[in-house]
């Protein structure tokens, strides 16, 4: 029972007490001037408990004090004698509630003073003793008071000492907790900075271009990093400590993650990847884009470790609510699938589908665990549908705020004319990649509102062809090859073709058919639709300019020697005047020597870790006028890290392994876009 619920039921009892001894008081022609007294002080009580007058201590010493004013007024009478056993008995049991020893010892002594009272002023012993049968009630009542009193004090006692074995519990616990976040804090920067070393010098020799060698290194360090990450976010997840980091994000980067992300991974091979992105989603909302990138992350990995044959269904769409939208990530597969037992022990904790040691999928099997409790933490939920060996979906659905309604995909006005979709369905040995194409041509056809038709072959083709104007046409790089010089000399004339093709290829020389790179979906085939032969990257990856912050001049703090070789190598290509200090000491003196527009710094260093030295450059910048950026740039990347460093008053966060999104969108927000020159745009 809470505080305020136990002082609502004791002042219950009080007033039930005060209105039975008015009651008395009439009846029995006691003083009645003490009636008003007790109205008052009943009506006092009610007062100061709904006011939350005067603090709670004294709130309750005071309806203390009124019940023994209650206890000594009707005790005091010769016709109560026999009741003041039962009064005080009511008492100690009701204010044994309030946990303290000296609470019963004060009612006892009223009891013991109320006994006293009455022999000497009150009552004639000689009437009342008369006999043994009065004694021995009298002594009996004597034996019930103090057996409630001991009974009592007992309880309190108890009750003492499980509050004080739950809060030294609740302490140890909290004590624990802070120790296991130092741990992961202290696990995240010695585990990560290696890391960042790995896969920064590898990024360096690619650059060299010293051999494929450079490739697996980097790649396999990017594996690392992935798995440090998961068994950080699984236990903040198993410890309920996720933290949410809400930014502004554009809808269409986490479809790119996807598509990046498996081009990237090494156990695609064959698979087929469609991704299905409506229209409608909003083109930029507000949440935790990083944990929104997690999410669909560990669902894409596990569709493909999982599958052997066929391929994977990514659907993003979105259901408008009162908050903003509810963002729905659907992944479907055509892999190994689950039974009932298997997705009921996923949302319990750990589970891989295969636990061998020589099992070729790859990973920890934390994934979807850190997919529920992402979803938990930001309002949504998940659901998995699957059974054996006939494939898996899993949706995920998190409520996110609205920055930008305005569609993600929106069609020119002077759109005009019909489009044709050229896929034969008997290329698909797995019948559901026919329907997973289907269904992200439907869906986009009708989100986009564009007449959209179908066409086996090329009979097809030409049927259509004459019966309407057709201005686009969409295939498949098997369909291309089977009529290469039919589509070629298509392409010469007014209707524009493309070619969903995979990585090297190329249409005839002389052609002008499009080439779009697997897998197929919505941005290029709209960037198509809006700009016909005249449409330039395509792709993400090939549209995105990396932007140059030319004349920048960049101090980078770190006390690992070859970590300021990654950032020196990384910060170049952007451009940036780059300087270098190995501690925050060495960072102040080279401040209040030179002139610098941002400085990086590294959070654990000895003698003076980041926070420290950022506030003390802060200090020595406000001394000689001066202004400038300082970004912590950290291997402390736990959750709420980022906010916990923005707090102390950094500008900005960026984890190591520096990822070079993060360190791009932190630089662009710090600084003018005057101050920002875009590669390819001269002076």
């Amino acid at each position: 029972m809470d505080k305020i619920r136990l002082h609502r039921f004791i002042i219950l009892m009080i007033t039930i007490a005060a209105v039975g001894l008015i009651v008395d008081s009439i009846e029995e022609g006691w003083e009645f001037w003490v009636i008003p007294i007790l109205v008052g002080g009943t009506i006092g009580m009610w007062v100061l408990h709904f006011g939350q007058y005067t603090t709670r201590i004294i709130r309750a010493a005071i309806y203390l004090g009124f019940a023994i004013f209650l206890a000594l007024f009707h005790g005091v009478h010769e016709s109560s004698f026999n009741d003041i056993c039962s009064v005080i008995s009511l008492m100690l049991v009701l204010f044994a509630l309030y946990d303290r020893i000296y609470v019963l010892n004060i009612i006892l002594i009223e009891y013991v003073f109320l006994v006293v009272i009455d022999f000497i002023f009150v009552i004639d012993p000689r009437s009342v003793f008369l006999d043994a049968l009065s004694v021995s009630r009298f002594v009996l009542q004597l034996a019930i008071v103090f057996s409630i009193y001991l009974i009592c004090r007992i309880s309190v006692i108890n009750r003492q000492e499980q509050i004080e074995t739950l809060v030294k519990k609740t302490e140890d616990m909290e004590s624990n907790d802070r120790d296991m976040e130092d741990f992961l804090s202290n696990i995240s920067h010695e585990l990560r900075t290696p890391v960042n070393v790995v896969n920064g010098m590898s990024e360096l020799l690619i650059k060299k271009d010293v051999g494929a060698e450079a490739y697996s290194i980097k790649n396999a360090g990017i594996r690392l990093a992935y798995q440090i990450e998961d068994v950080q976010d699984y236990t903040e997840c198993k410890r309920d400590k996720v933290i949410l980091e809400e930014e502004d994000y554009m809808s269409t980067s986490l479809i790119n993650d996807v598509l990046t992300s498996f081009r990237a991974n090494e156990y695609v091979k064959d698979l087929e990847l469609v991704v299905d992105l409506s229209p409608e989603v909003p083109s930029m909302m507000r949440g935790d884009i990083k944990k929104l990138h997690k999410i669909f992350r560990h669902l894409l990995e596990n569709a493909v470790k999982f599958t052997k044959r066929g391929g994977i269904y990514v659907r993003m769409y979105s259901e408008k609510t009162d908050y903003g939208v509810n963002l729905c990530i659907e992944m479907s597969d055509t892999g190994i699938g689950m039974d009932s037992k298997a997705l009921e022990s996923i949302s319990q904790g750990m589970y891989q589908a295969n636990k061998k040691r020589n099992r070729s999928s790859g990973g920890i099997g934390l994934g979807l665990f850190v997919v529920y409790g992402f979803a938990h933490v930001m309002g949504g939920f998940v659901k998995i549908e699957s059974q054996k060996g006939t494939g898996t979906t899993v949706r995920v659905t998190v409520p996110q705020k609205v920055v930008n309604s305005e569609p993600c995909l929106l069609l020119s006005n002077t759109f005009d004319g019909n489009v044709l979709f050229h896929v034969r369905s008997d290329k698909y040995t797995t019948p559901k990649i026919r329907d997973f194409h289907r269904h992200m041509a439907s869906n986009l056809a009708s989100g986009l509102h564009v007449p959209l038709y179908s066409a086996e072959n090329v009979k097809d083709i030409e049927r259509l062809m004459d019966k309407m104007n057709v201005t686009y046409i969409f295939m498949g790089q098997e369909e291309y090859e089977e009529n290469p010089e039919y589509f070629d000399e298509l392409s010469k004339g007014d209707i524009v073709l493309a070619v969903s093709a995979g990585a090297g290829f190329k249409p005839n020389n002389g052609s002008r058919v499009m080439v779009m790179q697997k897998p197929l979906y919505g941005y290029p085939i709209v960037k198509i639709l809006n700009e016909g032969l005249e449409a330039r990257y395509i792709e993400f990856s090939d549209s995105y300019e990396i932007p140059e912050f030319n004349g920048v001049r960049a101090l980078v703090v770190d006390d690992e020697p070859m970590n300021l070789v990654v950032a020196t190598g990384l910060f170049k290509d952007y451009k940036m005047e780059i300087d270098t200090a190995l501690s925050g000491q060495e960072a102040i003196d080279k401040f209040r020597e030179n002139e610098y527009d941002i400085v990086f710094m590294d959070h654990m260093m000895p003698e003076m870790d980041g926070v420290e030295a950022m506030k003390l450059l802060r200090k020595a910048a406000k001394e000689i006028g001066r202004e400038t950026f300082v970004v912590a740039l950290t291997a402390n990347a736990v959750s709420g890290a980022r906010e916990m460093f923005i707090k102390e008053g950094f500008d900005g966060f960026i984890a190591k392994p520096i990822n070079t999104p993060d360190l791009e969108r932190v630089m662009l927000k710090l600084f003018p876009r005057n101050t920002v020159k875009r590669e390819g745009e001269t002076a």
